[in-house]
Protein backbone atom coordinates (compact mmCIF):
# COMPACT_ATOMS: atom_id res chain seq x y z
CA UNK A 1 0.00 0.00 0.00
CA UNK A 2 1.13 3.35 -0.96
CA UNK A 3 0.86 6.25 1.30
CA UNK A 4 0.40 10.06 0.20
CA UNK A 5 2.22 12.41 2.95
CA UNK A 6 0.36 15.78 3.36
CA UNK A 7 1.98 18.78 5.49
CA UNK A 8 -1.12 20.32 6.60
CA UNK A 9 1.48 22.77 8.87
CA UNK A 10 2.83 24.13 6.06
CA UNK A 11 -0.07 24.20 4.06
CA UNK A 12 -2.14 26.34 7.05
CA UNK A 13 0.96 28.57 7.11
CA UNK A 14 0.48 29.18 3.37
CA UNK A 15 -3.18 29.98 3.67
CA UNK A 16 -2.62 32.44 6.58
CA UNK A 17 -0.26 34.13 4.51
CA UNK A 18 -2.70 34.32 1.86
CA UNK A 19 -5.29 35.72 3.96
CA UNK A 20 -3.37 37.83 5.62
CA UNK A 21 -1.91 39.19 2.14
CA UNK A 22 -5.76 39.18 0.89
CA UNK A 23 -6.93 41.60 3.76
CA UNK A 24 -4.10 43.59 3.63
CA UNK A 25 -4.99 44.32 -0.14
CA UNK A 26 -8.11 45.64 0.78
CA UNK A 27 -7.20 47.78 3.87
CA UNK A 28 -5.29 49.88 1.59
CA UNK A 29 -8.15 49.81 -1.06
CA UNK A 30 -10.52 50.98 1.44
CA UNK A 31 -7.80 53.91 2.52
CA UNK A 32 -7.00 54.76 -1.29
CA UNK A 33 -11.19 55.11 -2.45
CA UNK A 34 -12.73 58.18 -3.06
CA UNK A 35 -14.59 59.89 -0.12
CA UNK A 36 -17.88 62.16 -0.35
CA UNK A 37 -18.48 65.14 2.06
CA UNK A 38 -21.46 65.21 0.15
CA UNK A 39 -24.10 62.92 0.46
CA UNK A 40 -26.58 64.40 -2.04
CA UNK A 41 -28.92 64.93 0.23
CA UNK A 42 -28.49 67.30 2.80
CA UNK A 43 -26.23 69.61 4.34
CA UNK A 44 -25.69 68.08 7.81
CA UNK A 45 -22.12 67.40 7.53
CA UNK A 46 -21.52 71.48 6.39
CA UNK A 47 -21.16 73.79 8.82
CA UNK A 48 -21.27 77.97 7.18
CA UNK A 49 -19.35 80.29 8.04
CA UNK A 50 -20.53 83.18 10.09
CA UNK A 51 -20.12 86.91 7.95
CA UNK A 52 -22.10 90.21 9.48
CA UNK A 53 -25.63 90.05 8.52
CA UNK A 54 -25.28 87.66 5.51
CA UNK A 55 -27.39 84.78 5.12
CA UNK A 56 -27.15 81.26 4.77
CA UNK A 57 -28.54 80.68 1.03
CA UNK A 58 -26.98 76.85 0.73
CA UNK A 59 -29.49 74.36 0.24
CA UNK A 60 -29.91 70.78 -1.90
CA UNK A 61 -31.60 70.63 -5.27
CA UNK A 62 -31.29 71.26 -8.89
CA UNK A 63 -29.94 74.04 -9.99
CA UNK A 64 -31.14 76.18 -12.58
CA UNK A 65 -30.02 79.68 -14.75
CA UNK A 66 -33.05 81.90 -13.74
CA UNK A 67 -35.50 82.63 -16.43
CA UNK A 68 -35.74 86.40 -16.08
CA UNK A 69 -32.24 87.03 -14.94
CA UNK A 70 -29.09 85.23 -16.14
CA UNK A 71 -27.11 86.30 -13.04
CA UNK A 72 -28.87 84.41 -10.11
CA UNK A 73 -29.59 80.69 -9.99
CA UNK A 74 -32.96 79.08 -8.56
CA UNK A 75 -33.19 75.85 -7.43
CA UNK A 76 -35.81 72.69 -8.11
CA UNK A 77 -36.79 70.06 -6.44
CA UNK A 78 -34.37 67.13 -6.49
CA UNK A 79 -30.94 65.78 -5.12
CA UNK A 80 -27.25 66.00 -5.80
CA UNK A 81 -26.31 69.46 -6.39
CA UNK A 82 -25.37 71.69 -3.80
CA UNK A 83 -27.09 75.55 -4.64
CA UNK A 84 -25.85 78.64 -3.55
CA UNK A 85 -28.55 81.22 -4.69
CA UNK A 86 -28.35 84.51 -3.09
CA UNK A 87 -30.30 87.03 -4.41
CA UNK A 88 -31.79 90.50 -4.55
CA UNK A 89 -34.28 89.55 -2.00
CA UNK A 90 -32.63 86.96 -0.20
CA UNK A 91 -29.49 89.20 0.01
CA UNK A 92 -25.88 87.73 0.22
CA UNK A 93 -25.17 84.24 1.05
CA UNK A 94 -21.40 82.52 3.12
CA UNK A 95 -19.16 80.75 2.78
CA UNK A 96 -19.97 76.79 3.53
CA UNK A 97 -17.33 74.05 4.93
CA UNK A 98 -17.23 70.33 5.16
CA UNK A 99 -16.86 68.61 8.49
CA UNK A 100 -14.63 66.08 6.58
CA UNK A 101 -10.75 66.71 6.65
CA UNK A 102 -8.19 65.04 4.31
CA UNK A 103 -4.09 65.05 4.30
CA UNK A 104 -2.52 65.00 0.91
CA UNK A 105 -5.73 64.69 -1.72
CA UNK A 106 -6.77 64.63 -5.40
CA UNK A 107 -9.86 66.38 -5.12
CA UNK A 108 -12.76 65.92 -8.52
CA UNK A 109 -15.78 68.19 -8.45
CA UNK A 110 -18.13 69.91 -11.16
CA UNK A 111 -19.69 73.73 -10.84
CA UNK A 112 -21.88 76.06 -12.34
CA UNK A 113 -21.98 79.99 -11.87
CA UNK A 114 -24.29 82.01 -14.09
CA UNK A 115 -23.21 85.09 -16.05
CA UNK A 116 -20.92 87.32 -13.80
CA UNK A 117 -20.83 85.20 -10.78
CA UNK A 118 -17.67 84.27 -8.31
CA UNK A 119 -17.15 81.79 -5.87
CA UNK A 120 -13.94 79.52 -4.82
CA UNK A 121 -12.51 76.15 -4.03
CA UNK A 122 -10.66 76.87 -0.58
CA UNK A 123 -8.59 73.45 0.02
CA UNK A 124 -8.08 72.62 3.47
CA UNK A 125 -10.07 75.94 3.57
CA UNK A 126 -7.58 78.11 3.35
CA UNK A 127 -5.84 77.85 -0.52
CA UNK A 128 -7.82 79.28 -3.19
CA UNK A 129 -8.74 78.13 -6.43
CA UNK A 130 -10.89 80.77 -8.02
CA UNK A 131 -14.35 80.71 -9.65
CA UNK A 132 -15.50 83.11 -12.18
CA UNK A 133 -17.65 83.25 -14.99
CA UNK A 134 -14.68 84.21 -17.82
CA UNK A 135 -15.82 82.22 -20.59
CA UNK A 136 -14.52 84.39 -23.96
CA UNK A 137 -11.74 86.27 -22.23
CA UNK A 138 -8.48 86.72 -23.28
CA UNK A 139 -6.09 88.45 -20.60
CA UNK A 140 -6.50 86.86 -17.80
CA UNK A 141 -5.62 87.73 -14.05
CA UNK A 142 -5.66 86.20 -10.56
CA UNK A 143 -8.90 86.36 -10.42
CA UNK A 144 -10.38 84.01 -13.39
CA UNK A 145 -11.18 81.06 -13.67
CA UNK A 146 -8.91 78.26 -12.49
CA UNK A 147 -6.43 81.48 -11.02
CA UNK A 148 -4.85 80.45 -7.44
CA UNK A 149 -6.05 83.62 -6.07
CA UNK A 150 -3.21 86.12 -5.64
CA UNK A 151 -0.27 83.41 -6.44
CA UNK A 152 -0.94 83.08 -9.84
CA UNK A 153 -3.50 83.45 -12.86
CA UNK A 154 -4.81 80.10 -15.18
CA UNK A 155 -2.10 79.13 -18.29
CA UNK A 156 -5.74 79.23 -20.47
CA UNK A 157 -9.21 79.81 -20.29
CA UNK A 158 -10.70 76.32 -20.36
CA UNK A 159 -13.89 78.06 -18.75
CA UNK A 160 -17.06 76.89 -20.24
CA UNK A 161 -20.54 79.13 -20.89
CA UNK A 162 -22.21 80.23 -18.16
CA UNK A 163 -24.92 78.32 -16.69
CA UNK A 164 -23.08 75.09 -18.03
CA UNK A 165 -21.67 72.27 -15.90
CA UNK A 166 -17.91 72.47 -15.48
CA UNK A 167 -15.29 70.17 -14.30
CA UNK A 168 -12.36 70.90 -11.76
CA UNK A 169 -9.74 68.50 -10.86
CA UNK A 170 -6.79 69.63 -8.48
CA UNK A 171 -3.80 67.20 -6.83
CA UNK A 172 -3.14 68.87 -3.82
CA UNK A 173 -0.19 67.88 -1.13
CA UNK A 174 -1.04 69.01 2.58
CA UNK A 175 2.12 71.21 4.49
CA UNK A 176 4.14 68.64 6.14
CA UNK A 177 4.91 69.17 10.23
CA UNK A 178 7.65 68.00 12.33
CA UNK A 179 7.52 68.31 16.11
CA UNK A 180 5.30 70.89 15.72
CA UNK A 181 6.75 73.33 12.97
CA UNK A 182 6.18 73.29 9.51
CA UNK A 183 9.00 71.30 7.17
CA UNK A 184 7.32 71.68 3.83
CA UNK A 185 5.39 74.17 1.90
CA UNK A 186 1.53 73.44 0.46
CA UNK A 187 2.03 72.30 -2.87
CA UNK A 188 -0.18 72.03 -5.93
CA UNK A 189 0.22 69.13 -8.31
CA UNK A 190 -1.58 70.24 -11.22
CA UNK A 191 -5.38 71.63 -11.38
CA UNK A 192 -7.58 70.42 -14.52
CA UNK A 193 -10.43 72.50 -15.74
CA UNK A 194 -12.92 70.63 -18.40
CA UNK A 195 -9.93 68.38 -19.41
CA UNK A 196 -7.12 71.21 -19.55
CA UNK A 197 -3.91 71.66 -17.64
CA UNK A 198 -4.16 75.42 -16.45
CA UNK A 199 -1.81 74.86 -13.45
CA UNK A 200 1.17 72.82 -12.39
CA UNK A 201 3.86 72.65 -9.84
CA UNK A 202 3.00 75.45 -7.39
CA UNK A 203 4.06 75.98 -3.30
CA UNK A 204 2.09 77.64 -1.62
CA UNK A 205 4.11 79.02 1.39
CA UNK A 206 1.03 80.38 3.27
CA UNK A 207 -3.03 80.70 2.74
CA UNK A 208 -4.66 82.70 0.32
CA UNK A 209 -6.85 85.16 1.30
CA UNK A 210 -10.29 85.12 2.83
CA UNK A 211 -9.96 80.89 4.31
CA UNK A 212 -11.29 79.70 7.30
CA UNK A 213 -9.01 80.45 9.72
CA UNK A 214 -6.08 82.11 8.18
CA UNK A 215 -4.33 78.84 9.48
CA UNK A 216 -2.33 75.69 8.05
CA UNK A 217 -2.41 72.88 9.27
CA UNK A 218 -1.89 69.07 8.17
CA UNK A 219 -5.68 67.89 7.40
CA UNK A 220 -8.28 70.42 6.52
CA UNK A 221 -11.71 70.87 5.23
CA UNK A 222 -13.17 71.97 1.40
CA UNK A 223 -14.44 75.05 1.22
CA UNK A 224 -16.78 77.04 -1.32
CA UNK A 225 -16.94 80.57 -1.41
CA UNK A 226 -20.63 81.65 -0.74
CA UNK A 227 -20.57 85.40 -0.29
CA UNK A 228 -19.26 86.85 -3.86
CA UNK A 229 -22.88 85.30 -5.85
CA UNK A 230 -24.51 82.50 -6.66
CA UNK A 231 -22.79 78.95 -7.78
CA UNK A 232 -23.78 75.28 -7.74
CA UNK A 233 -21.40 71.92 -6.62
CA UNK A 234 -22.07 68.63 -7.27
CA UNK A 235 -20.62 64.86 -7.69
CA UNK A 236 -17.43 66.03 -5.18
CA UNK A 237 -14.92 63.25 -4.66
CA UNK A 238 -11.74 63.19 -2.16
CA UNK A 239 -9.39 60.76 -2.89
CA UNK A 240 -6.44 60.53 -0.94
CA UNK A 241 -2.96 59.97 -2.66
CA UNK A 242 -1.16 57.02 -1.93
Amino acid sequence: MNYIYINFTDNMKKIRLLLSAFIGSLILISHSQAASPFNGKDLDDWKTKPRGKNKDCWSVGVAAVHPENPNELIVKDGTGEMVNAPSKSAGKSLDIYSTFTYGDARIELEIMVPKGSNSGIYIHGEYEIQVLDSHGRTKLGMGDMGAIYGAKPPAMNASKKPGEWQKYEIVFHAPKYKDGKKVKNAYIEKVVLNGKVIQEKIELPKPTPGGLTGKEMAKGPIMFQGDHGPVAYRNIKITPLK
